[in-house]
């Protein structure tokens, strides 16, 4: 990793804590809060891709283990990362790297219905498929009512995933910090 690499994954995990500057919304029963802070899982894949991506979210999950309150509500310990939504946290590197290599594999062909479709099975449905389970353990809720709570979420998920899409299409054509050789050599 060169110094601008350190730079856009500091920057990337800097742009996922101030997105925790917006009030959460927390759902009743669940203790999940509905958070801006996807977005910036979403866009750090889709912009600086698989490694770097999930680099920027380990940062930043490293600074919340730490006590640093960068989480949603000014929130942020170890504790955190054990409590009813961490298992949606600790899915965010690996979120982000799937985003990443998803969008590194199309990234010549990578237009707005890709890049949607690529955030929404990294940025939610494998960032569920690692929360949800955890949730019902950690809160102690049936698996079907933490399912089909979480449900409430995906229409604001969705709507994330389409702006971090055309924030990538757009990156990709102004400043593509991807660059196709990287494609190459994986």
């Amino acid at each position: 990793m060169d110094t601008r690499d350190i730079v856009y994954v500091a920057l990337f995990a800097a742009v996922v804590g101030a997105l925790g500057v917006f009030p959460p919304l927390t759902l009743p029963l669940l203790g999940v809060p509905i958070t801006a802070q996807t977005l910036g899982v979403m866009l750090a894949g889709s912009i600086l891709g698989a490694r770097r991506g999930a680099l920027a979210l380990l940062l930043f999950l490293v600074l919340v283990a730490a006590g640093v309150p960068i989480l949603a509500g000014g929130r942020g310990g170890f504790g955190v990362l054990l409590g009813p939504s961490g298992g949606f946290l600790l899915s965010w590197p690996m979120a982000a790297f799937a985003i990443g290599w998803m969008v590194e594999r199309v990234w010549g062909r990578l237009n707005f219905v890709k890049a949607v479709t690529i955030n929404v099975i990294g940025g939610i449905l494998l960032i569920y498929v690692c929360g949800i389970p955890w949730l019902a353990l950690v809160a102690q809720v049936p698996w079907d009512k933490a399912f089909f709570g979480s449900l409430n979420f995906i229409p604001g998920d969705l709507i994330k995933a389409g702006i971090a899409a055309y924030v990538a299409v757009t990156v990709k054509r102004a400043y593509p910090l991807i660059q196709p050789a990287a494609v190459n050599q994986e």
